[in-house]
């Protein structure tokens, strides 16, 4: 059925299908009091008086976004879902692309990690509790670096503050906690033969940045992070071997290169975090 429309300006239209109806009212071209006749005849209602347009004036459902709460993010589940779709590490990749967000935002980026770097010094010159103070920091102070970095490869905006997001609301003991259990018991592999050390120091990784951008437990971060970077462990060591050679290498290079240096390694442990852990689009 074809139908004939008397405009706003008096003048008759058409003849237009349904659909144009339907996508006229929706561009706001005509509304419920439009005058609207079936092609060939005579009489003249109101759109809102014709049955087959009724749902247009029903007011429009929320989007799902908004009608329905996402489900919590839990340790157990992001564990599930990444083991069974498994994942690629590359390492080059990694490096390359923490290079080029440096370059991209060179002194940002160096100036944040900096910070970093003194409040973790100055936290460890603490007369009399300066290694207590540094053991419980670290974990929040790294968080925020790695929130950081997060943000700037998501394309978000990023600044000095968010080097110290792990100080806010219910981050901050997570973060602590996550940290001092990471230190305090990555020792205690070590002292058990070493082997156990080694391989803790690289299955917990990604702990303090799960704790910080999923807000895992403690516990749960760090048992997500071992349980997936287990799956690739000599992938995660063979990238930590070669962030500390890059760190010596900028040591060596009149040691200021080691400002360079740290913030590319940062950025490449962020990227592998992001690939595993990230959003998937």
């Amino acid at each position: 059925m074809n139908y004939l429309m008397i405009g706003g300006d008096g003048k008759t239209y058409g003849p237009i299908t349904a659909e144009q109806v339907r996508a006229w009212f929706a561009e706001g071209r005509l509304n419920v009091e439009t005058k609207l006749a079936e092609e060939g005849a005579a009489t003249w209602r109101p759109l809102a008086e014709w049955p087959e347009f009724q749902d247009l004036l029903l007011p429009p459902s929320p989007p799902a976004a908004e009608s329905a709460v996402p489900p919590p993010v839990t340790g157990a589940a992001l564990t599930a879902e990444i083991l069974a779709r498994d994942y690629q590490l590359d390492i080059g990749s990694c490096i390359s692309r923490s290079w080029q967000l440096v370059k991209s935002d060179f002194w940002s980026i160096v100036g944040v990690t900096l910070v970093a770097m003194l409040v973790t010094i100055a936290a460890g010159a603490i007369p009399f509790v300066g290694s207590i103070a540094s053991l419980l920091l670290t974990g929040v102070i790294t968080g925020g670096m790695y929130g950081f970095f997060l943000r700037k490869i998501r394309g978000q905006e990023a600044s000095l503050g968010d080097l110290f997001a792990g100080f806010n609301g219910a981050r901050f003991l997570p973060l602590m906690l996550t940290g001092l259990l990471v230190s305090v018991l990555t020792v205690v592999g070590f002292l058990c033969c070493i082997l156990p050390g080694i391989y803790l120091s690289v299955a917990w990784n990604l702990a303090i940045p799960l704790a910080f951008d999923k807000g895992l437990s403690p516990w749960e971060a760090m048992e997500t992070s071992r349980k997936v970077l287990t799956r690739h462990w000599w992938l995660f060591l063979a990238l930590g071997l070669l962030c500390t050679l890059i760190g010596i290498v900028g040591f060596l290079a009149c040691i200021i290169g080691v400002f360079v240096a740290i913030p590319v390694c940062v950025g490449a442990v962020a990227y592998a975090y992001e690939d595993v852990f990230g959003t998937r689009g």
